[in-house]
């Protein structure tokens, strides 16, 4: 077992912050906040990812659809597809799940 003493970034940290919290073989944990306004610009990944949203309200625009998020919405997004947080409206906070590890954009 890891104990993470500080899983969770603050917003308004950067406009877009990436903090990662855990790393085993099999999967990195970490935590994604953009603020209320801002702009995600971020590429395709190479692994598969789940985001858990901790805090905010923003939409997500995947290759495959969209979805307004909140608190509690948990997304699956398939390595390799598009996807990108528009219209936040609150200080989004993500926690971030890759499997496996988290190697960098695939683009």
């Amino acid at each position: 077992m890891r104990l993470i003493e500080h899983a969770f970034s603050t917003p308004g940290d950067a406009p877009n912050h990436y903090v990662e919290t855990l790393r085993t073989t099999d999967m990195t944990v970490g935590t994604y906040s953009i603020r209320a306004g801002g702009h995600d610009d971020q590429s395709p990944h190479r692994e598969d990812e789940i985001y858990v949203v901790t805090a905010g309200r923003a939409r997500i625009v995947t290759s495959n659809g969209e979805a307004d998020l909140g608190p509690g919405s948990v997304v699956f997004v398939p390595a390799g597809e598009e996807h990108r947080f528009t219209d936040v409206t609150e200080d989004l906070a993500l926690l971030v799940v890759f499997a496996p590890p988290y190697s960098g954009s695939a683009a």
